[in-house]
């Protein structure tokens, strides 16, 4: 009886000397301080994904780079490949990154989807590898032709996309196509044309007339009118007159091939004598 009671008087003893219930203070001061900086990161993460920061003249504009680039997550080592027509600088702008900006919050899938939606990629791969690298792959259209409408030049790839960010200026030796439809009909064209290289060598334009057929220009200002059927027959039967009479060398100012088995040349205009020639006298001296 009395070892049981000095059992129960030592353990109360013990828990009395135990710590009260509760967090301590260091344990409350540890866990504000860690919901003040949550707060105060989802603030700058939704400032800096809003591109809050990013507005001409900005003070803090390079303040999400430089807090990203204290932290190791600056885009400082940012790795380019596949372009051709285009700069970096328009890659990265339709990203929203600029060299030792942030890239806390970057998403590769998105970019990538943002990069596939330029007209001017076909492809694209976007890898962020951390802390502070980005490899981008793309893969460009390639231009293909030049399509005028409206008044208006585009470049197109073999698709018949147009491409809005290339300048049809720096490609002027694409052939020209014209006419609604043009786009999307150049491709088969084009590959009929490569099937006659002596006339394709010639050709400068070509019309779409009707979505149905092409005339074709060539560069010596003679046209040449396509069937809607069997054009690539056409061009065939062109091509042998060429080879065994050089009809694309005598002058001539047009061809029509649109009728089956029949030629149609239709000549210059007549050039018509002098008129106004002035007349003078001859005299002779003795």
């Amino acid at each position: 009886m009395k070892l049981a009671q000095d059992i129960r008087r030592r353990a109360f003893q013990f828990f009395r000397r135990l710590p009260p219930a509760g967090p301590s203070r260091r344990t409350r001061f540890v866990a504000r301080a860690g919901a003040c900086a949550l707060l105060f990161g989802s603030i700058i993460h939704g400032l800096v994904i809003g591109g809050h920061l990013d507005y001409d003249g900005s003070p803090w504009r390079k303040l999400p780079g430089q807090l990203a680039s204290s932290l190791g997550f600056a885009a400082d080592d940012i790795r380019i490949t596949g372009l051709v027509h285009q700069e970096p600088e328009t890659l990265l702008s339709a990203l929203g990154v600029q060299p030792g900006g942030s890239l806390v919050g970057f998403d590769a899938t998105r970019a990538r989807s943002l990069l596939e939606n330029l007209d001017w990629v076909a492809s694209a791969r976007v890898m962020r590898k951390y802390p502070n690298r980005l490899d981008i792959v793309v893969t460009e259209r390639q231009p293909f032709v030049i399509w005028q409408r409206d008044g208006v030049h585009y470049v197109i790839d073999q698709t018949g996309t147009a491409m809005s960010t290339l300048d049809p200026r720096r490609l002027s030796s694409l052939l020209l196509v014209t006419g609604e439809g043009a786009h999307r009909a150049a491709a088969e064209l084009v590959g009929q044309l490569s099937a006659v290289p002596q006339v394709k060598a010639r050709v400068t334009a070509a019309a779409r007339v009707g979505e149905r057929r092409w005339t074709l220009y060539l560069d010596n200002g003679m046209t040449v009118a396509l069937p809607e059927k069997d054009p690539a027959l056409a061009l065939e039967t062109l091509a042998a007159l060429d080879r065994n009479q050089k009809l694309l060398s005598k002058g001539v100012k047009s061809i029509d091939l649109r009728l089956a088995h029949q030629v149609v040349v239709e000549l210059p205009d007549p050039v018509e004598p002098e008129k106004d020639i002035k007349k003078f006298k001859v005299s002779q001296q003795q």
